[in-house]
Formats: structure tokens, C-alpha cells, sequence
């Protein structure tokens, strides 16, 4: 069974810091790019960041580059992926879902149809 459980969000001031995480366990996870996305209230769930399986690239929608920063560990039964999120602005205020890209040859797609393991959403909150 695939699992991806998302968890680290809550209620920070504007210009804290959050770390978000992401276990992922069920698939060989190890071998496919993993992401974070985020939807604000009446809004599209958008791309935040992404890296591939080795954690040889990485990549980030423009609002968040220079603040967030990805990263992930390989593990034979489990796999974690992380976002730091440095100097945080309201409009960062969104609920944090991390995913697993559906293709081993995934090459920096932004689109979320290019993941298909969703985790659950974690609340991030950016008081001004």
C-alpha cells in the first residue's frame, strides 16, 4: 500500500521558519523525483519545489527560491522528504501536500498531473 504522510505545519510569524516532512513508504520511492505543493484558499494547488531520486537536482517555483529548500533520504523500507522554509510570508500561507512524481524520468515538471501519491496536507499558517 503506497502511504505518503505529511507532517511539521502550523503557526509561525512572518519571517520564522518551518520544516515540513514527508515519509513515504509502500513503493520504491527511492527510485522516483518527489515534491511539495500548496494550495491556498481559492486558489490552485501550485509547485513549490521538487528533487530527483539521487538528490542531484533540485527545483523551485521562483517565490520561494533563496527560502526553501528541499531535500530527501533514501531508505530501503523508508523514504523521508523535507522542505525547510526560511523567512516565511503570509502569502506562503497555504495547506502543504508532498507527492511522488508518476515517472522515473521525471525532468522538472511543475504540473501536478506529472505526481501521483499524495500525501494528506499539512497546514502551514503566516501571521503578519
Amino acid at each position: 500500500q503506497v502511504q505518503l504522510v505529511d507532517s511539521g505545519g502550523g503557526l509561525v510569524q512572518a519571517g520564522g521558519s518551518l520544516r515540513l516532512s514527508c515519509a513515504a513508504s509502500g513503493r520504491t520511492f527511492s527510485s522516483y523525483a518527489m515534491g511539495w505543493f500548496r494550495q491556498a484558499p481559492g486558489k490552485e494547488r501550485e509547485f513549490v519545489a521538487a528533487i530527483d531520486w539521487r538528490s542531484t537536482r533540485t527545483y523551485y517555483t521562483d517565490s520561494v527560491k533563496g527560502r526553501f529548500t528541499i531535500s530527501r533520504h533514501n531508505a530501503n523500507a523508508k523514504n523521508t522528504v523535507w522542505l525547510q522554509m526560511n523567512s516565511l510570508k503570509p502569502e506562503d500561507t497555504a495547506v502543504y501536500y508532498c507527492a511522488a512524481a508518476r515517472s522515473v524520468d521525471y525532468s522538472g515538471s511543475y504540473l501536478p498531473d506529472d505526481f501521483g501519491s499524495w500525501g494528506q496536507g499539512t497546514q502551514v499558517t503566516v501571521s503578519s
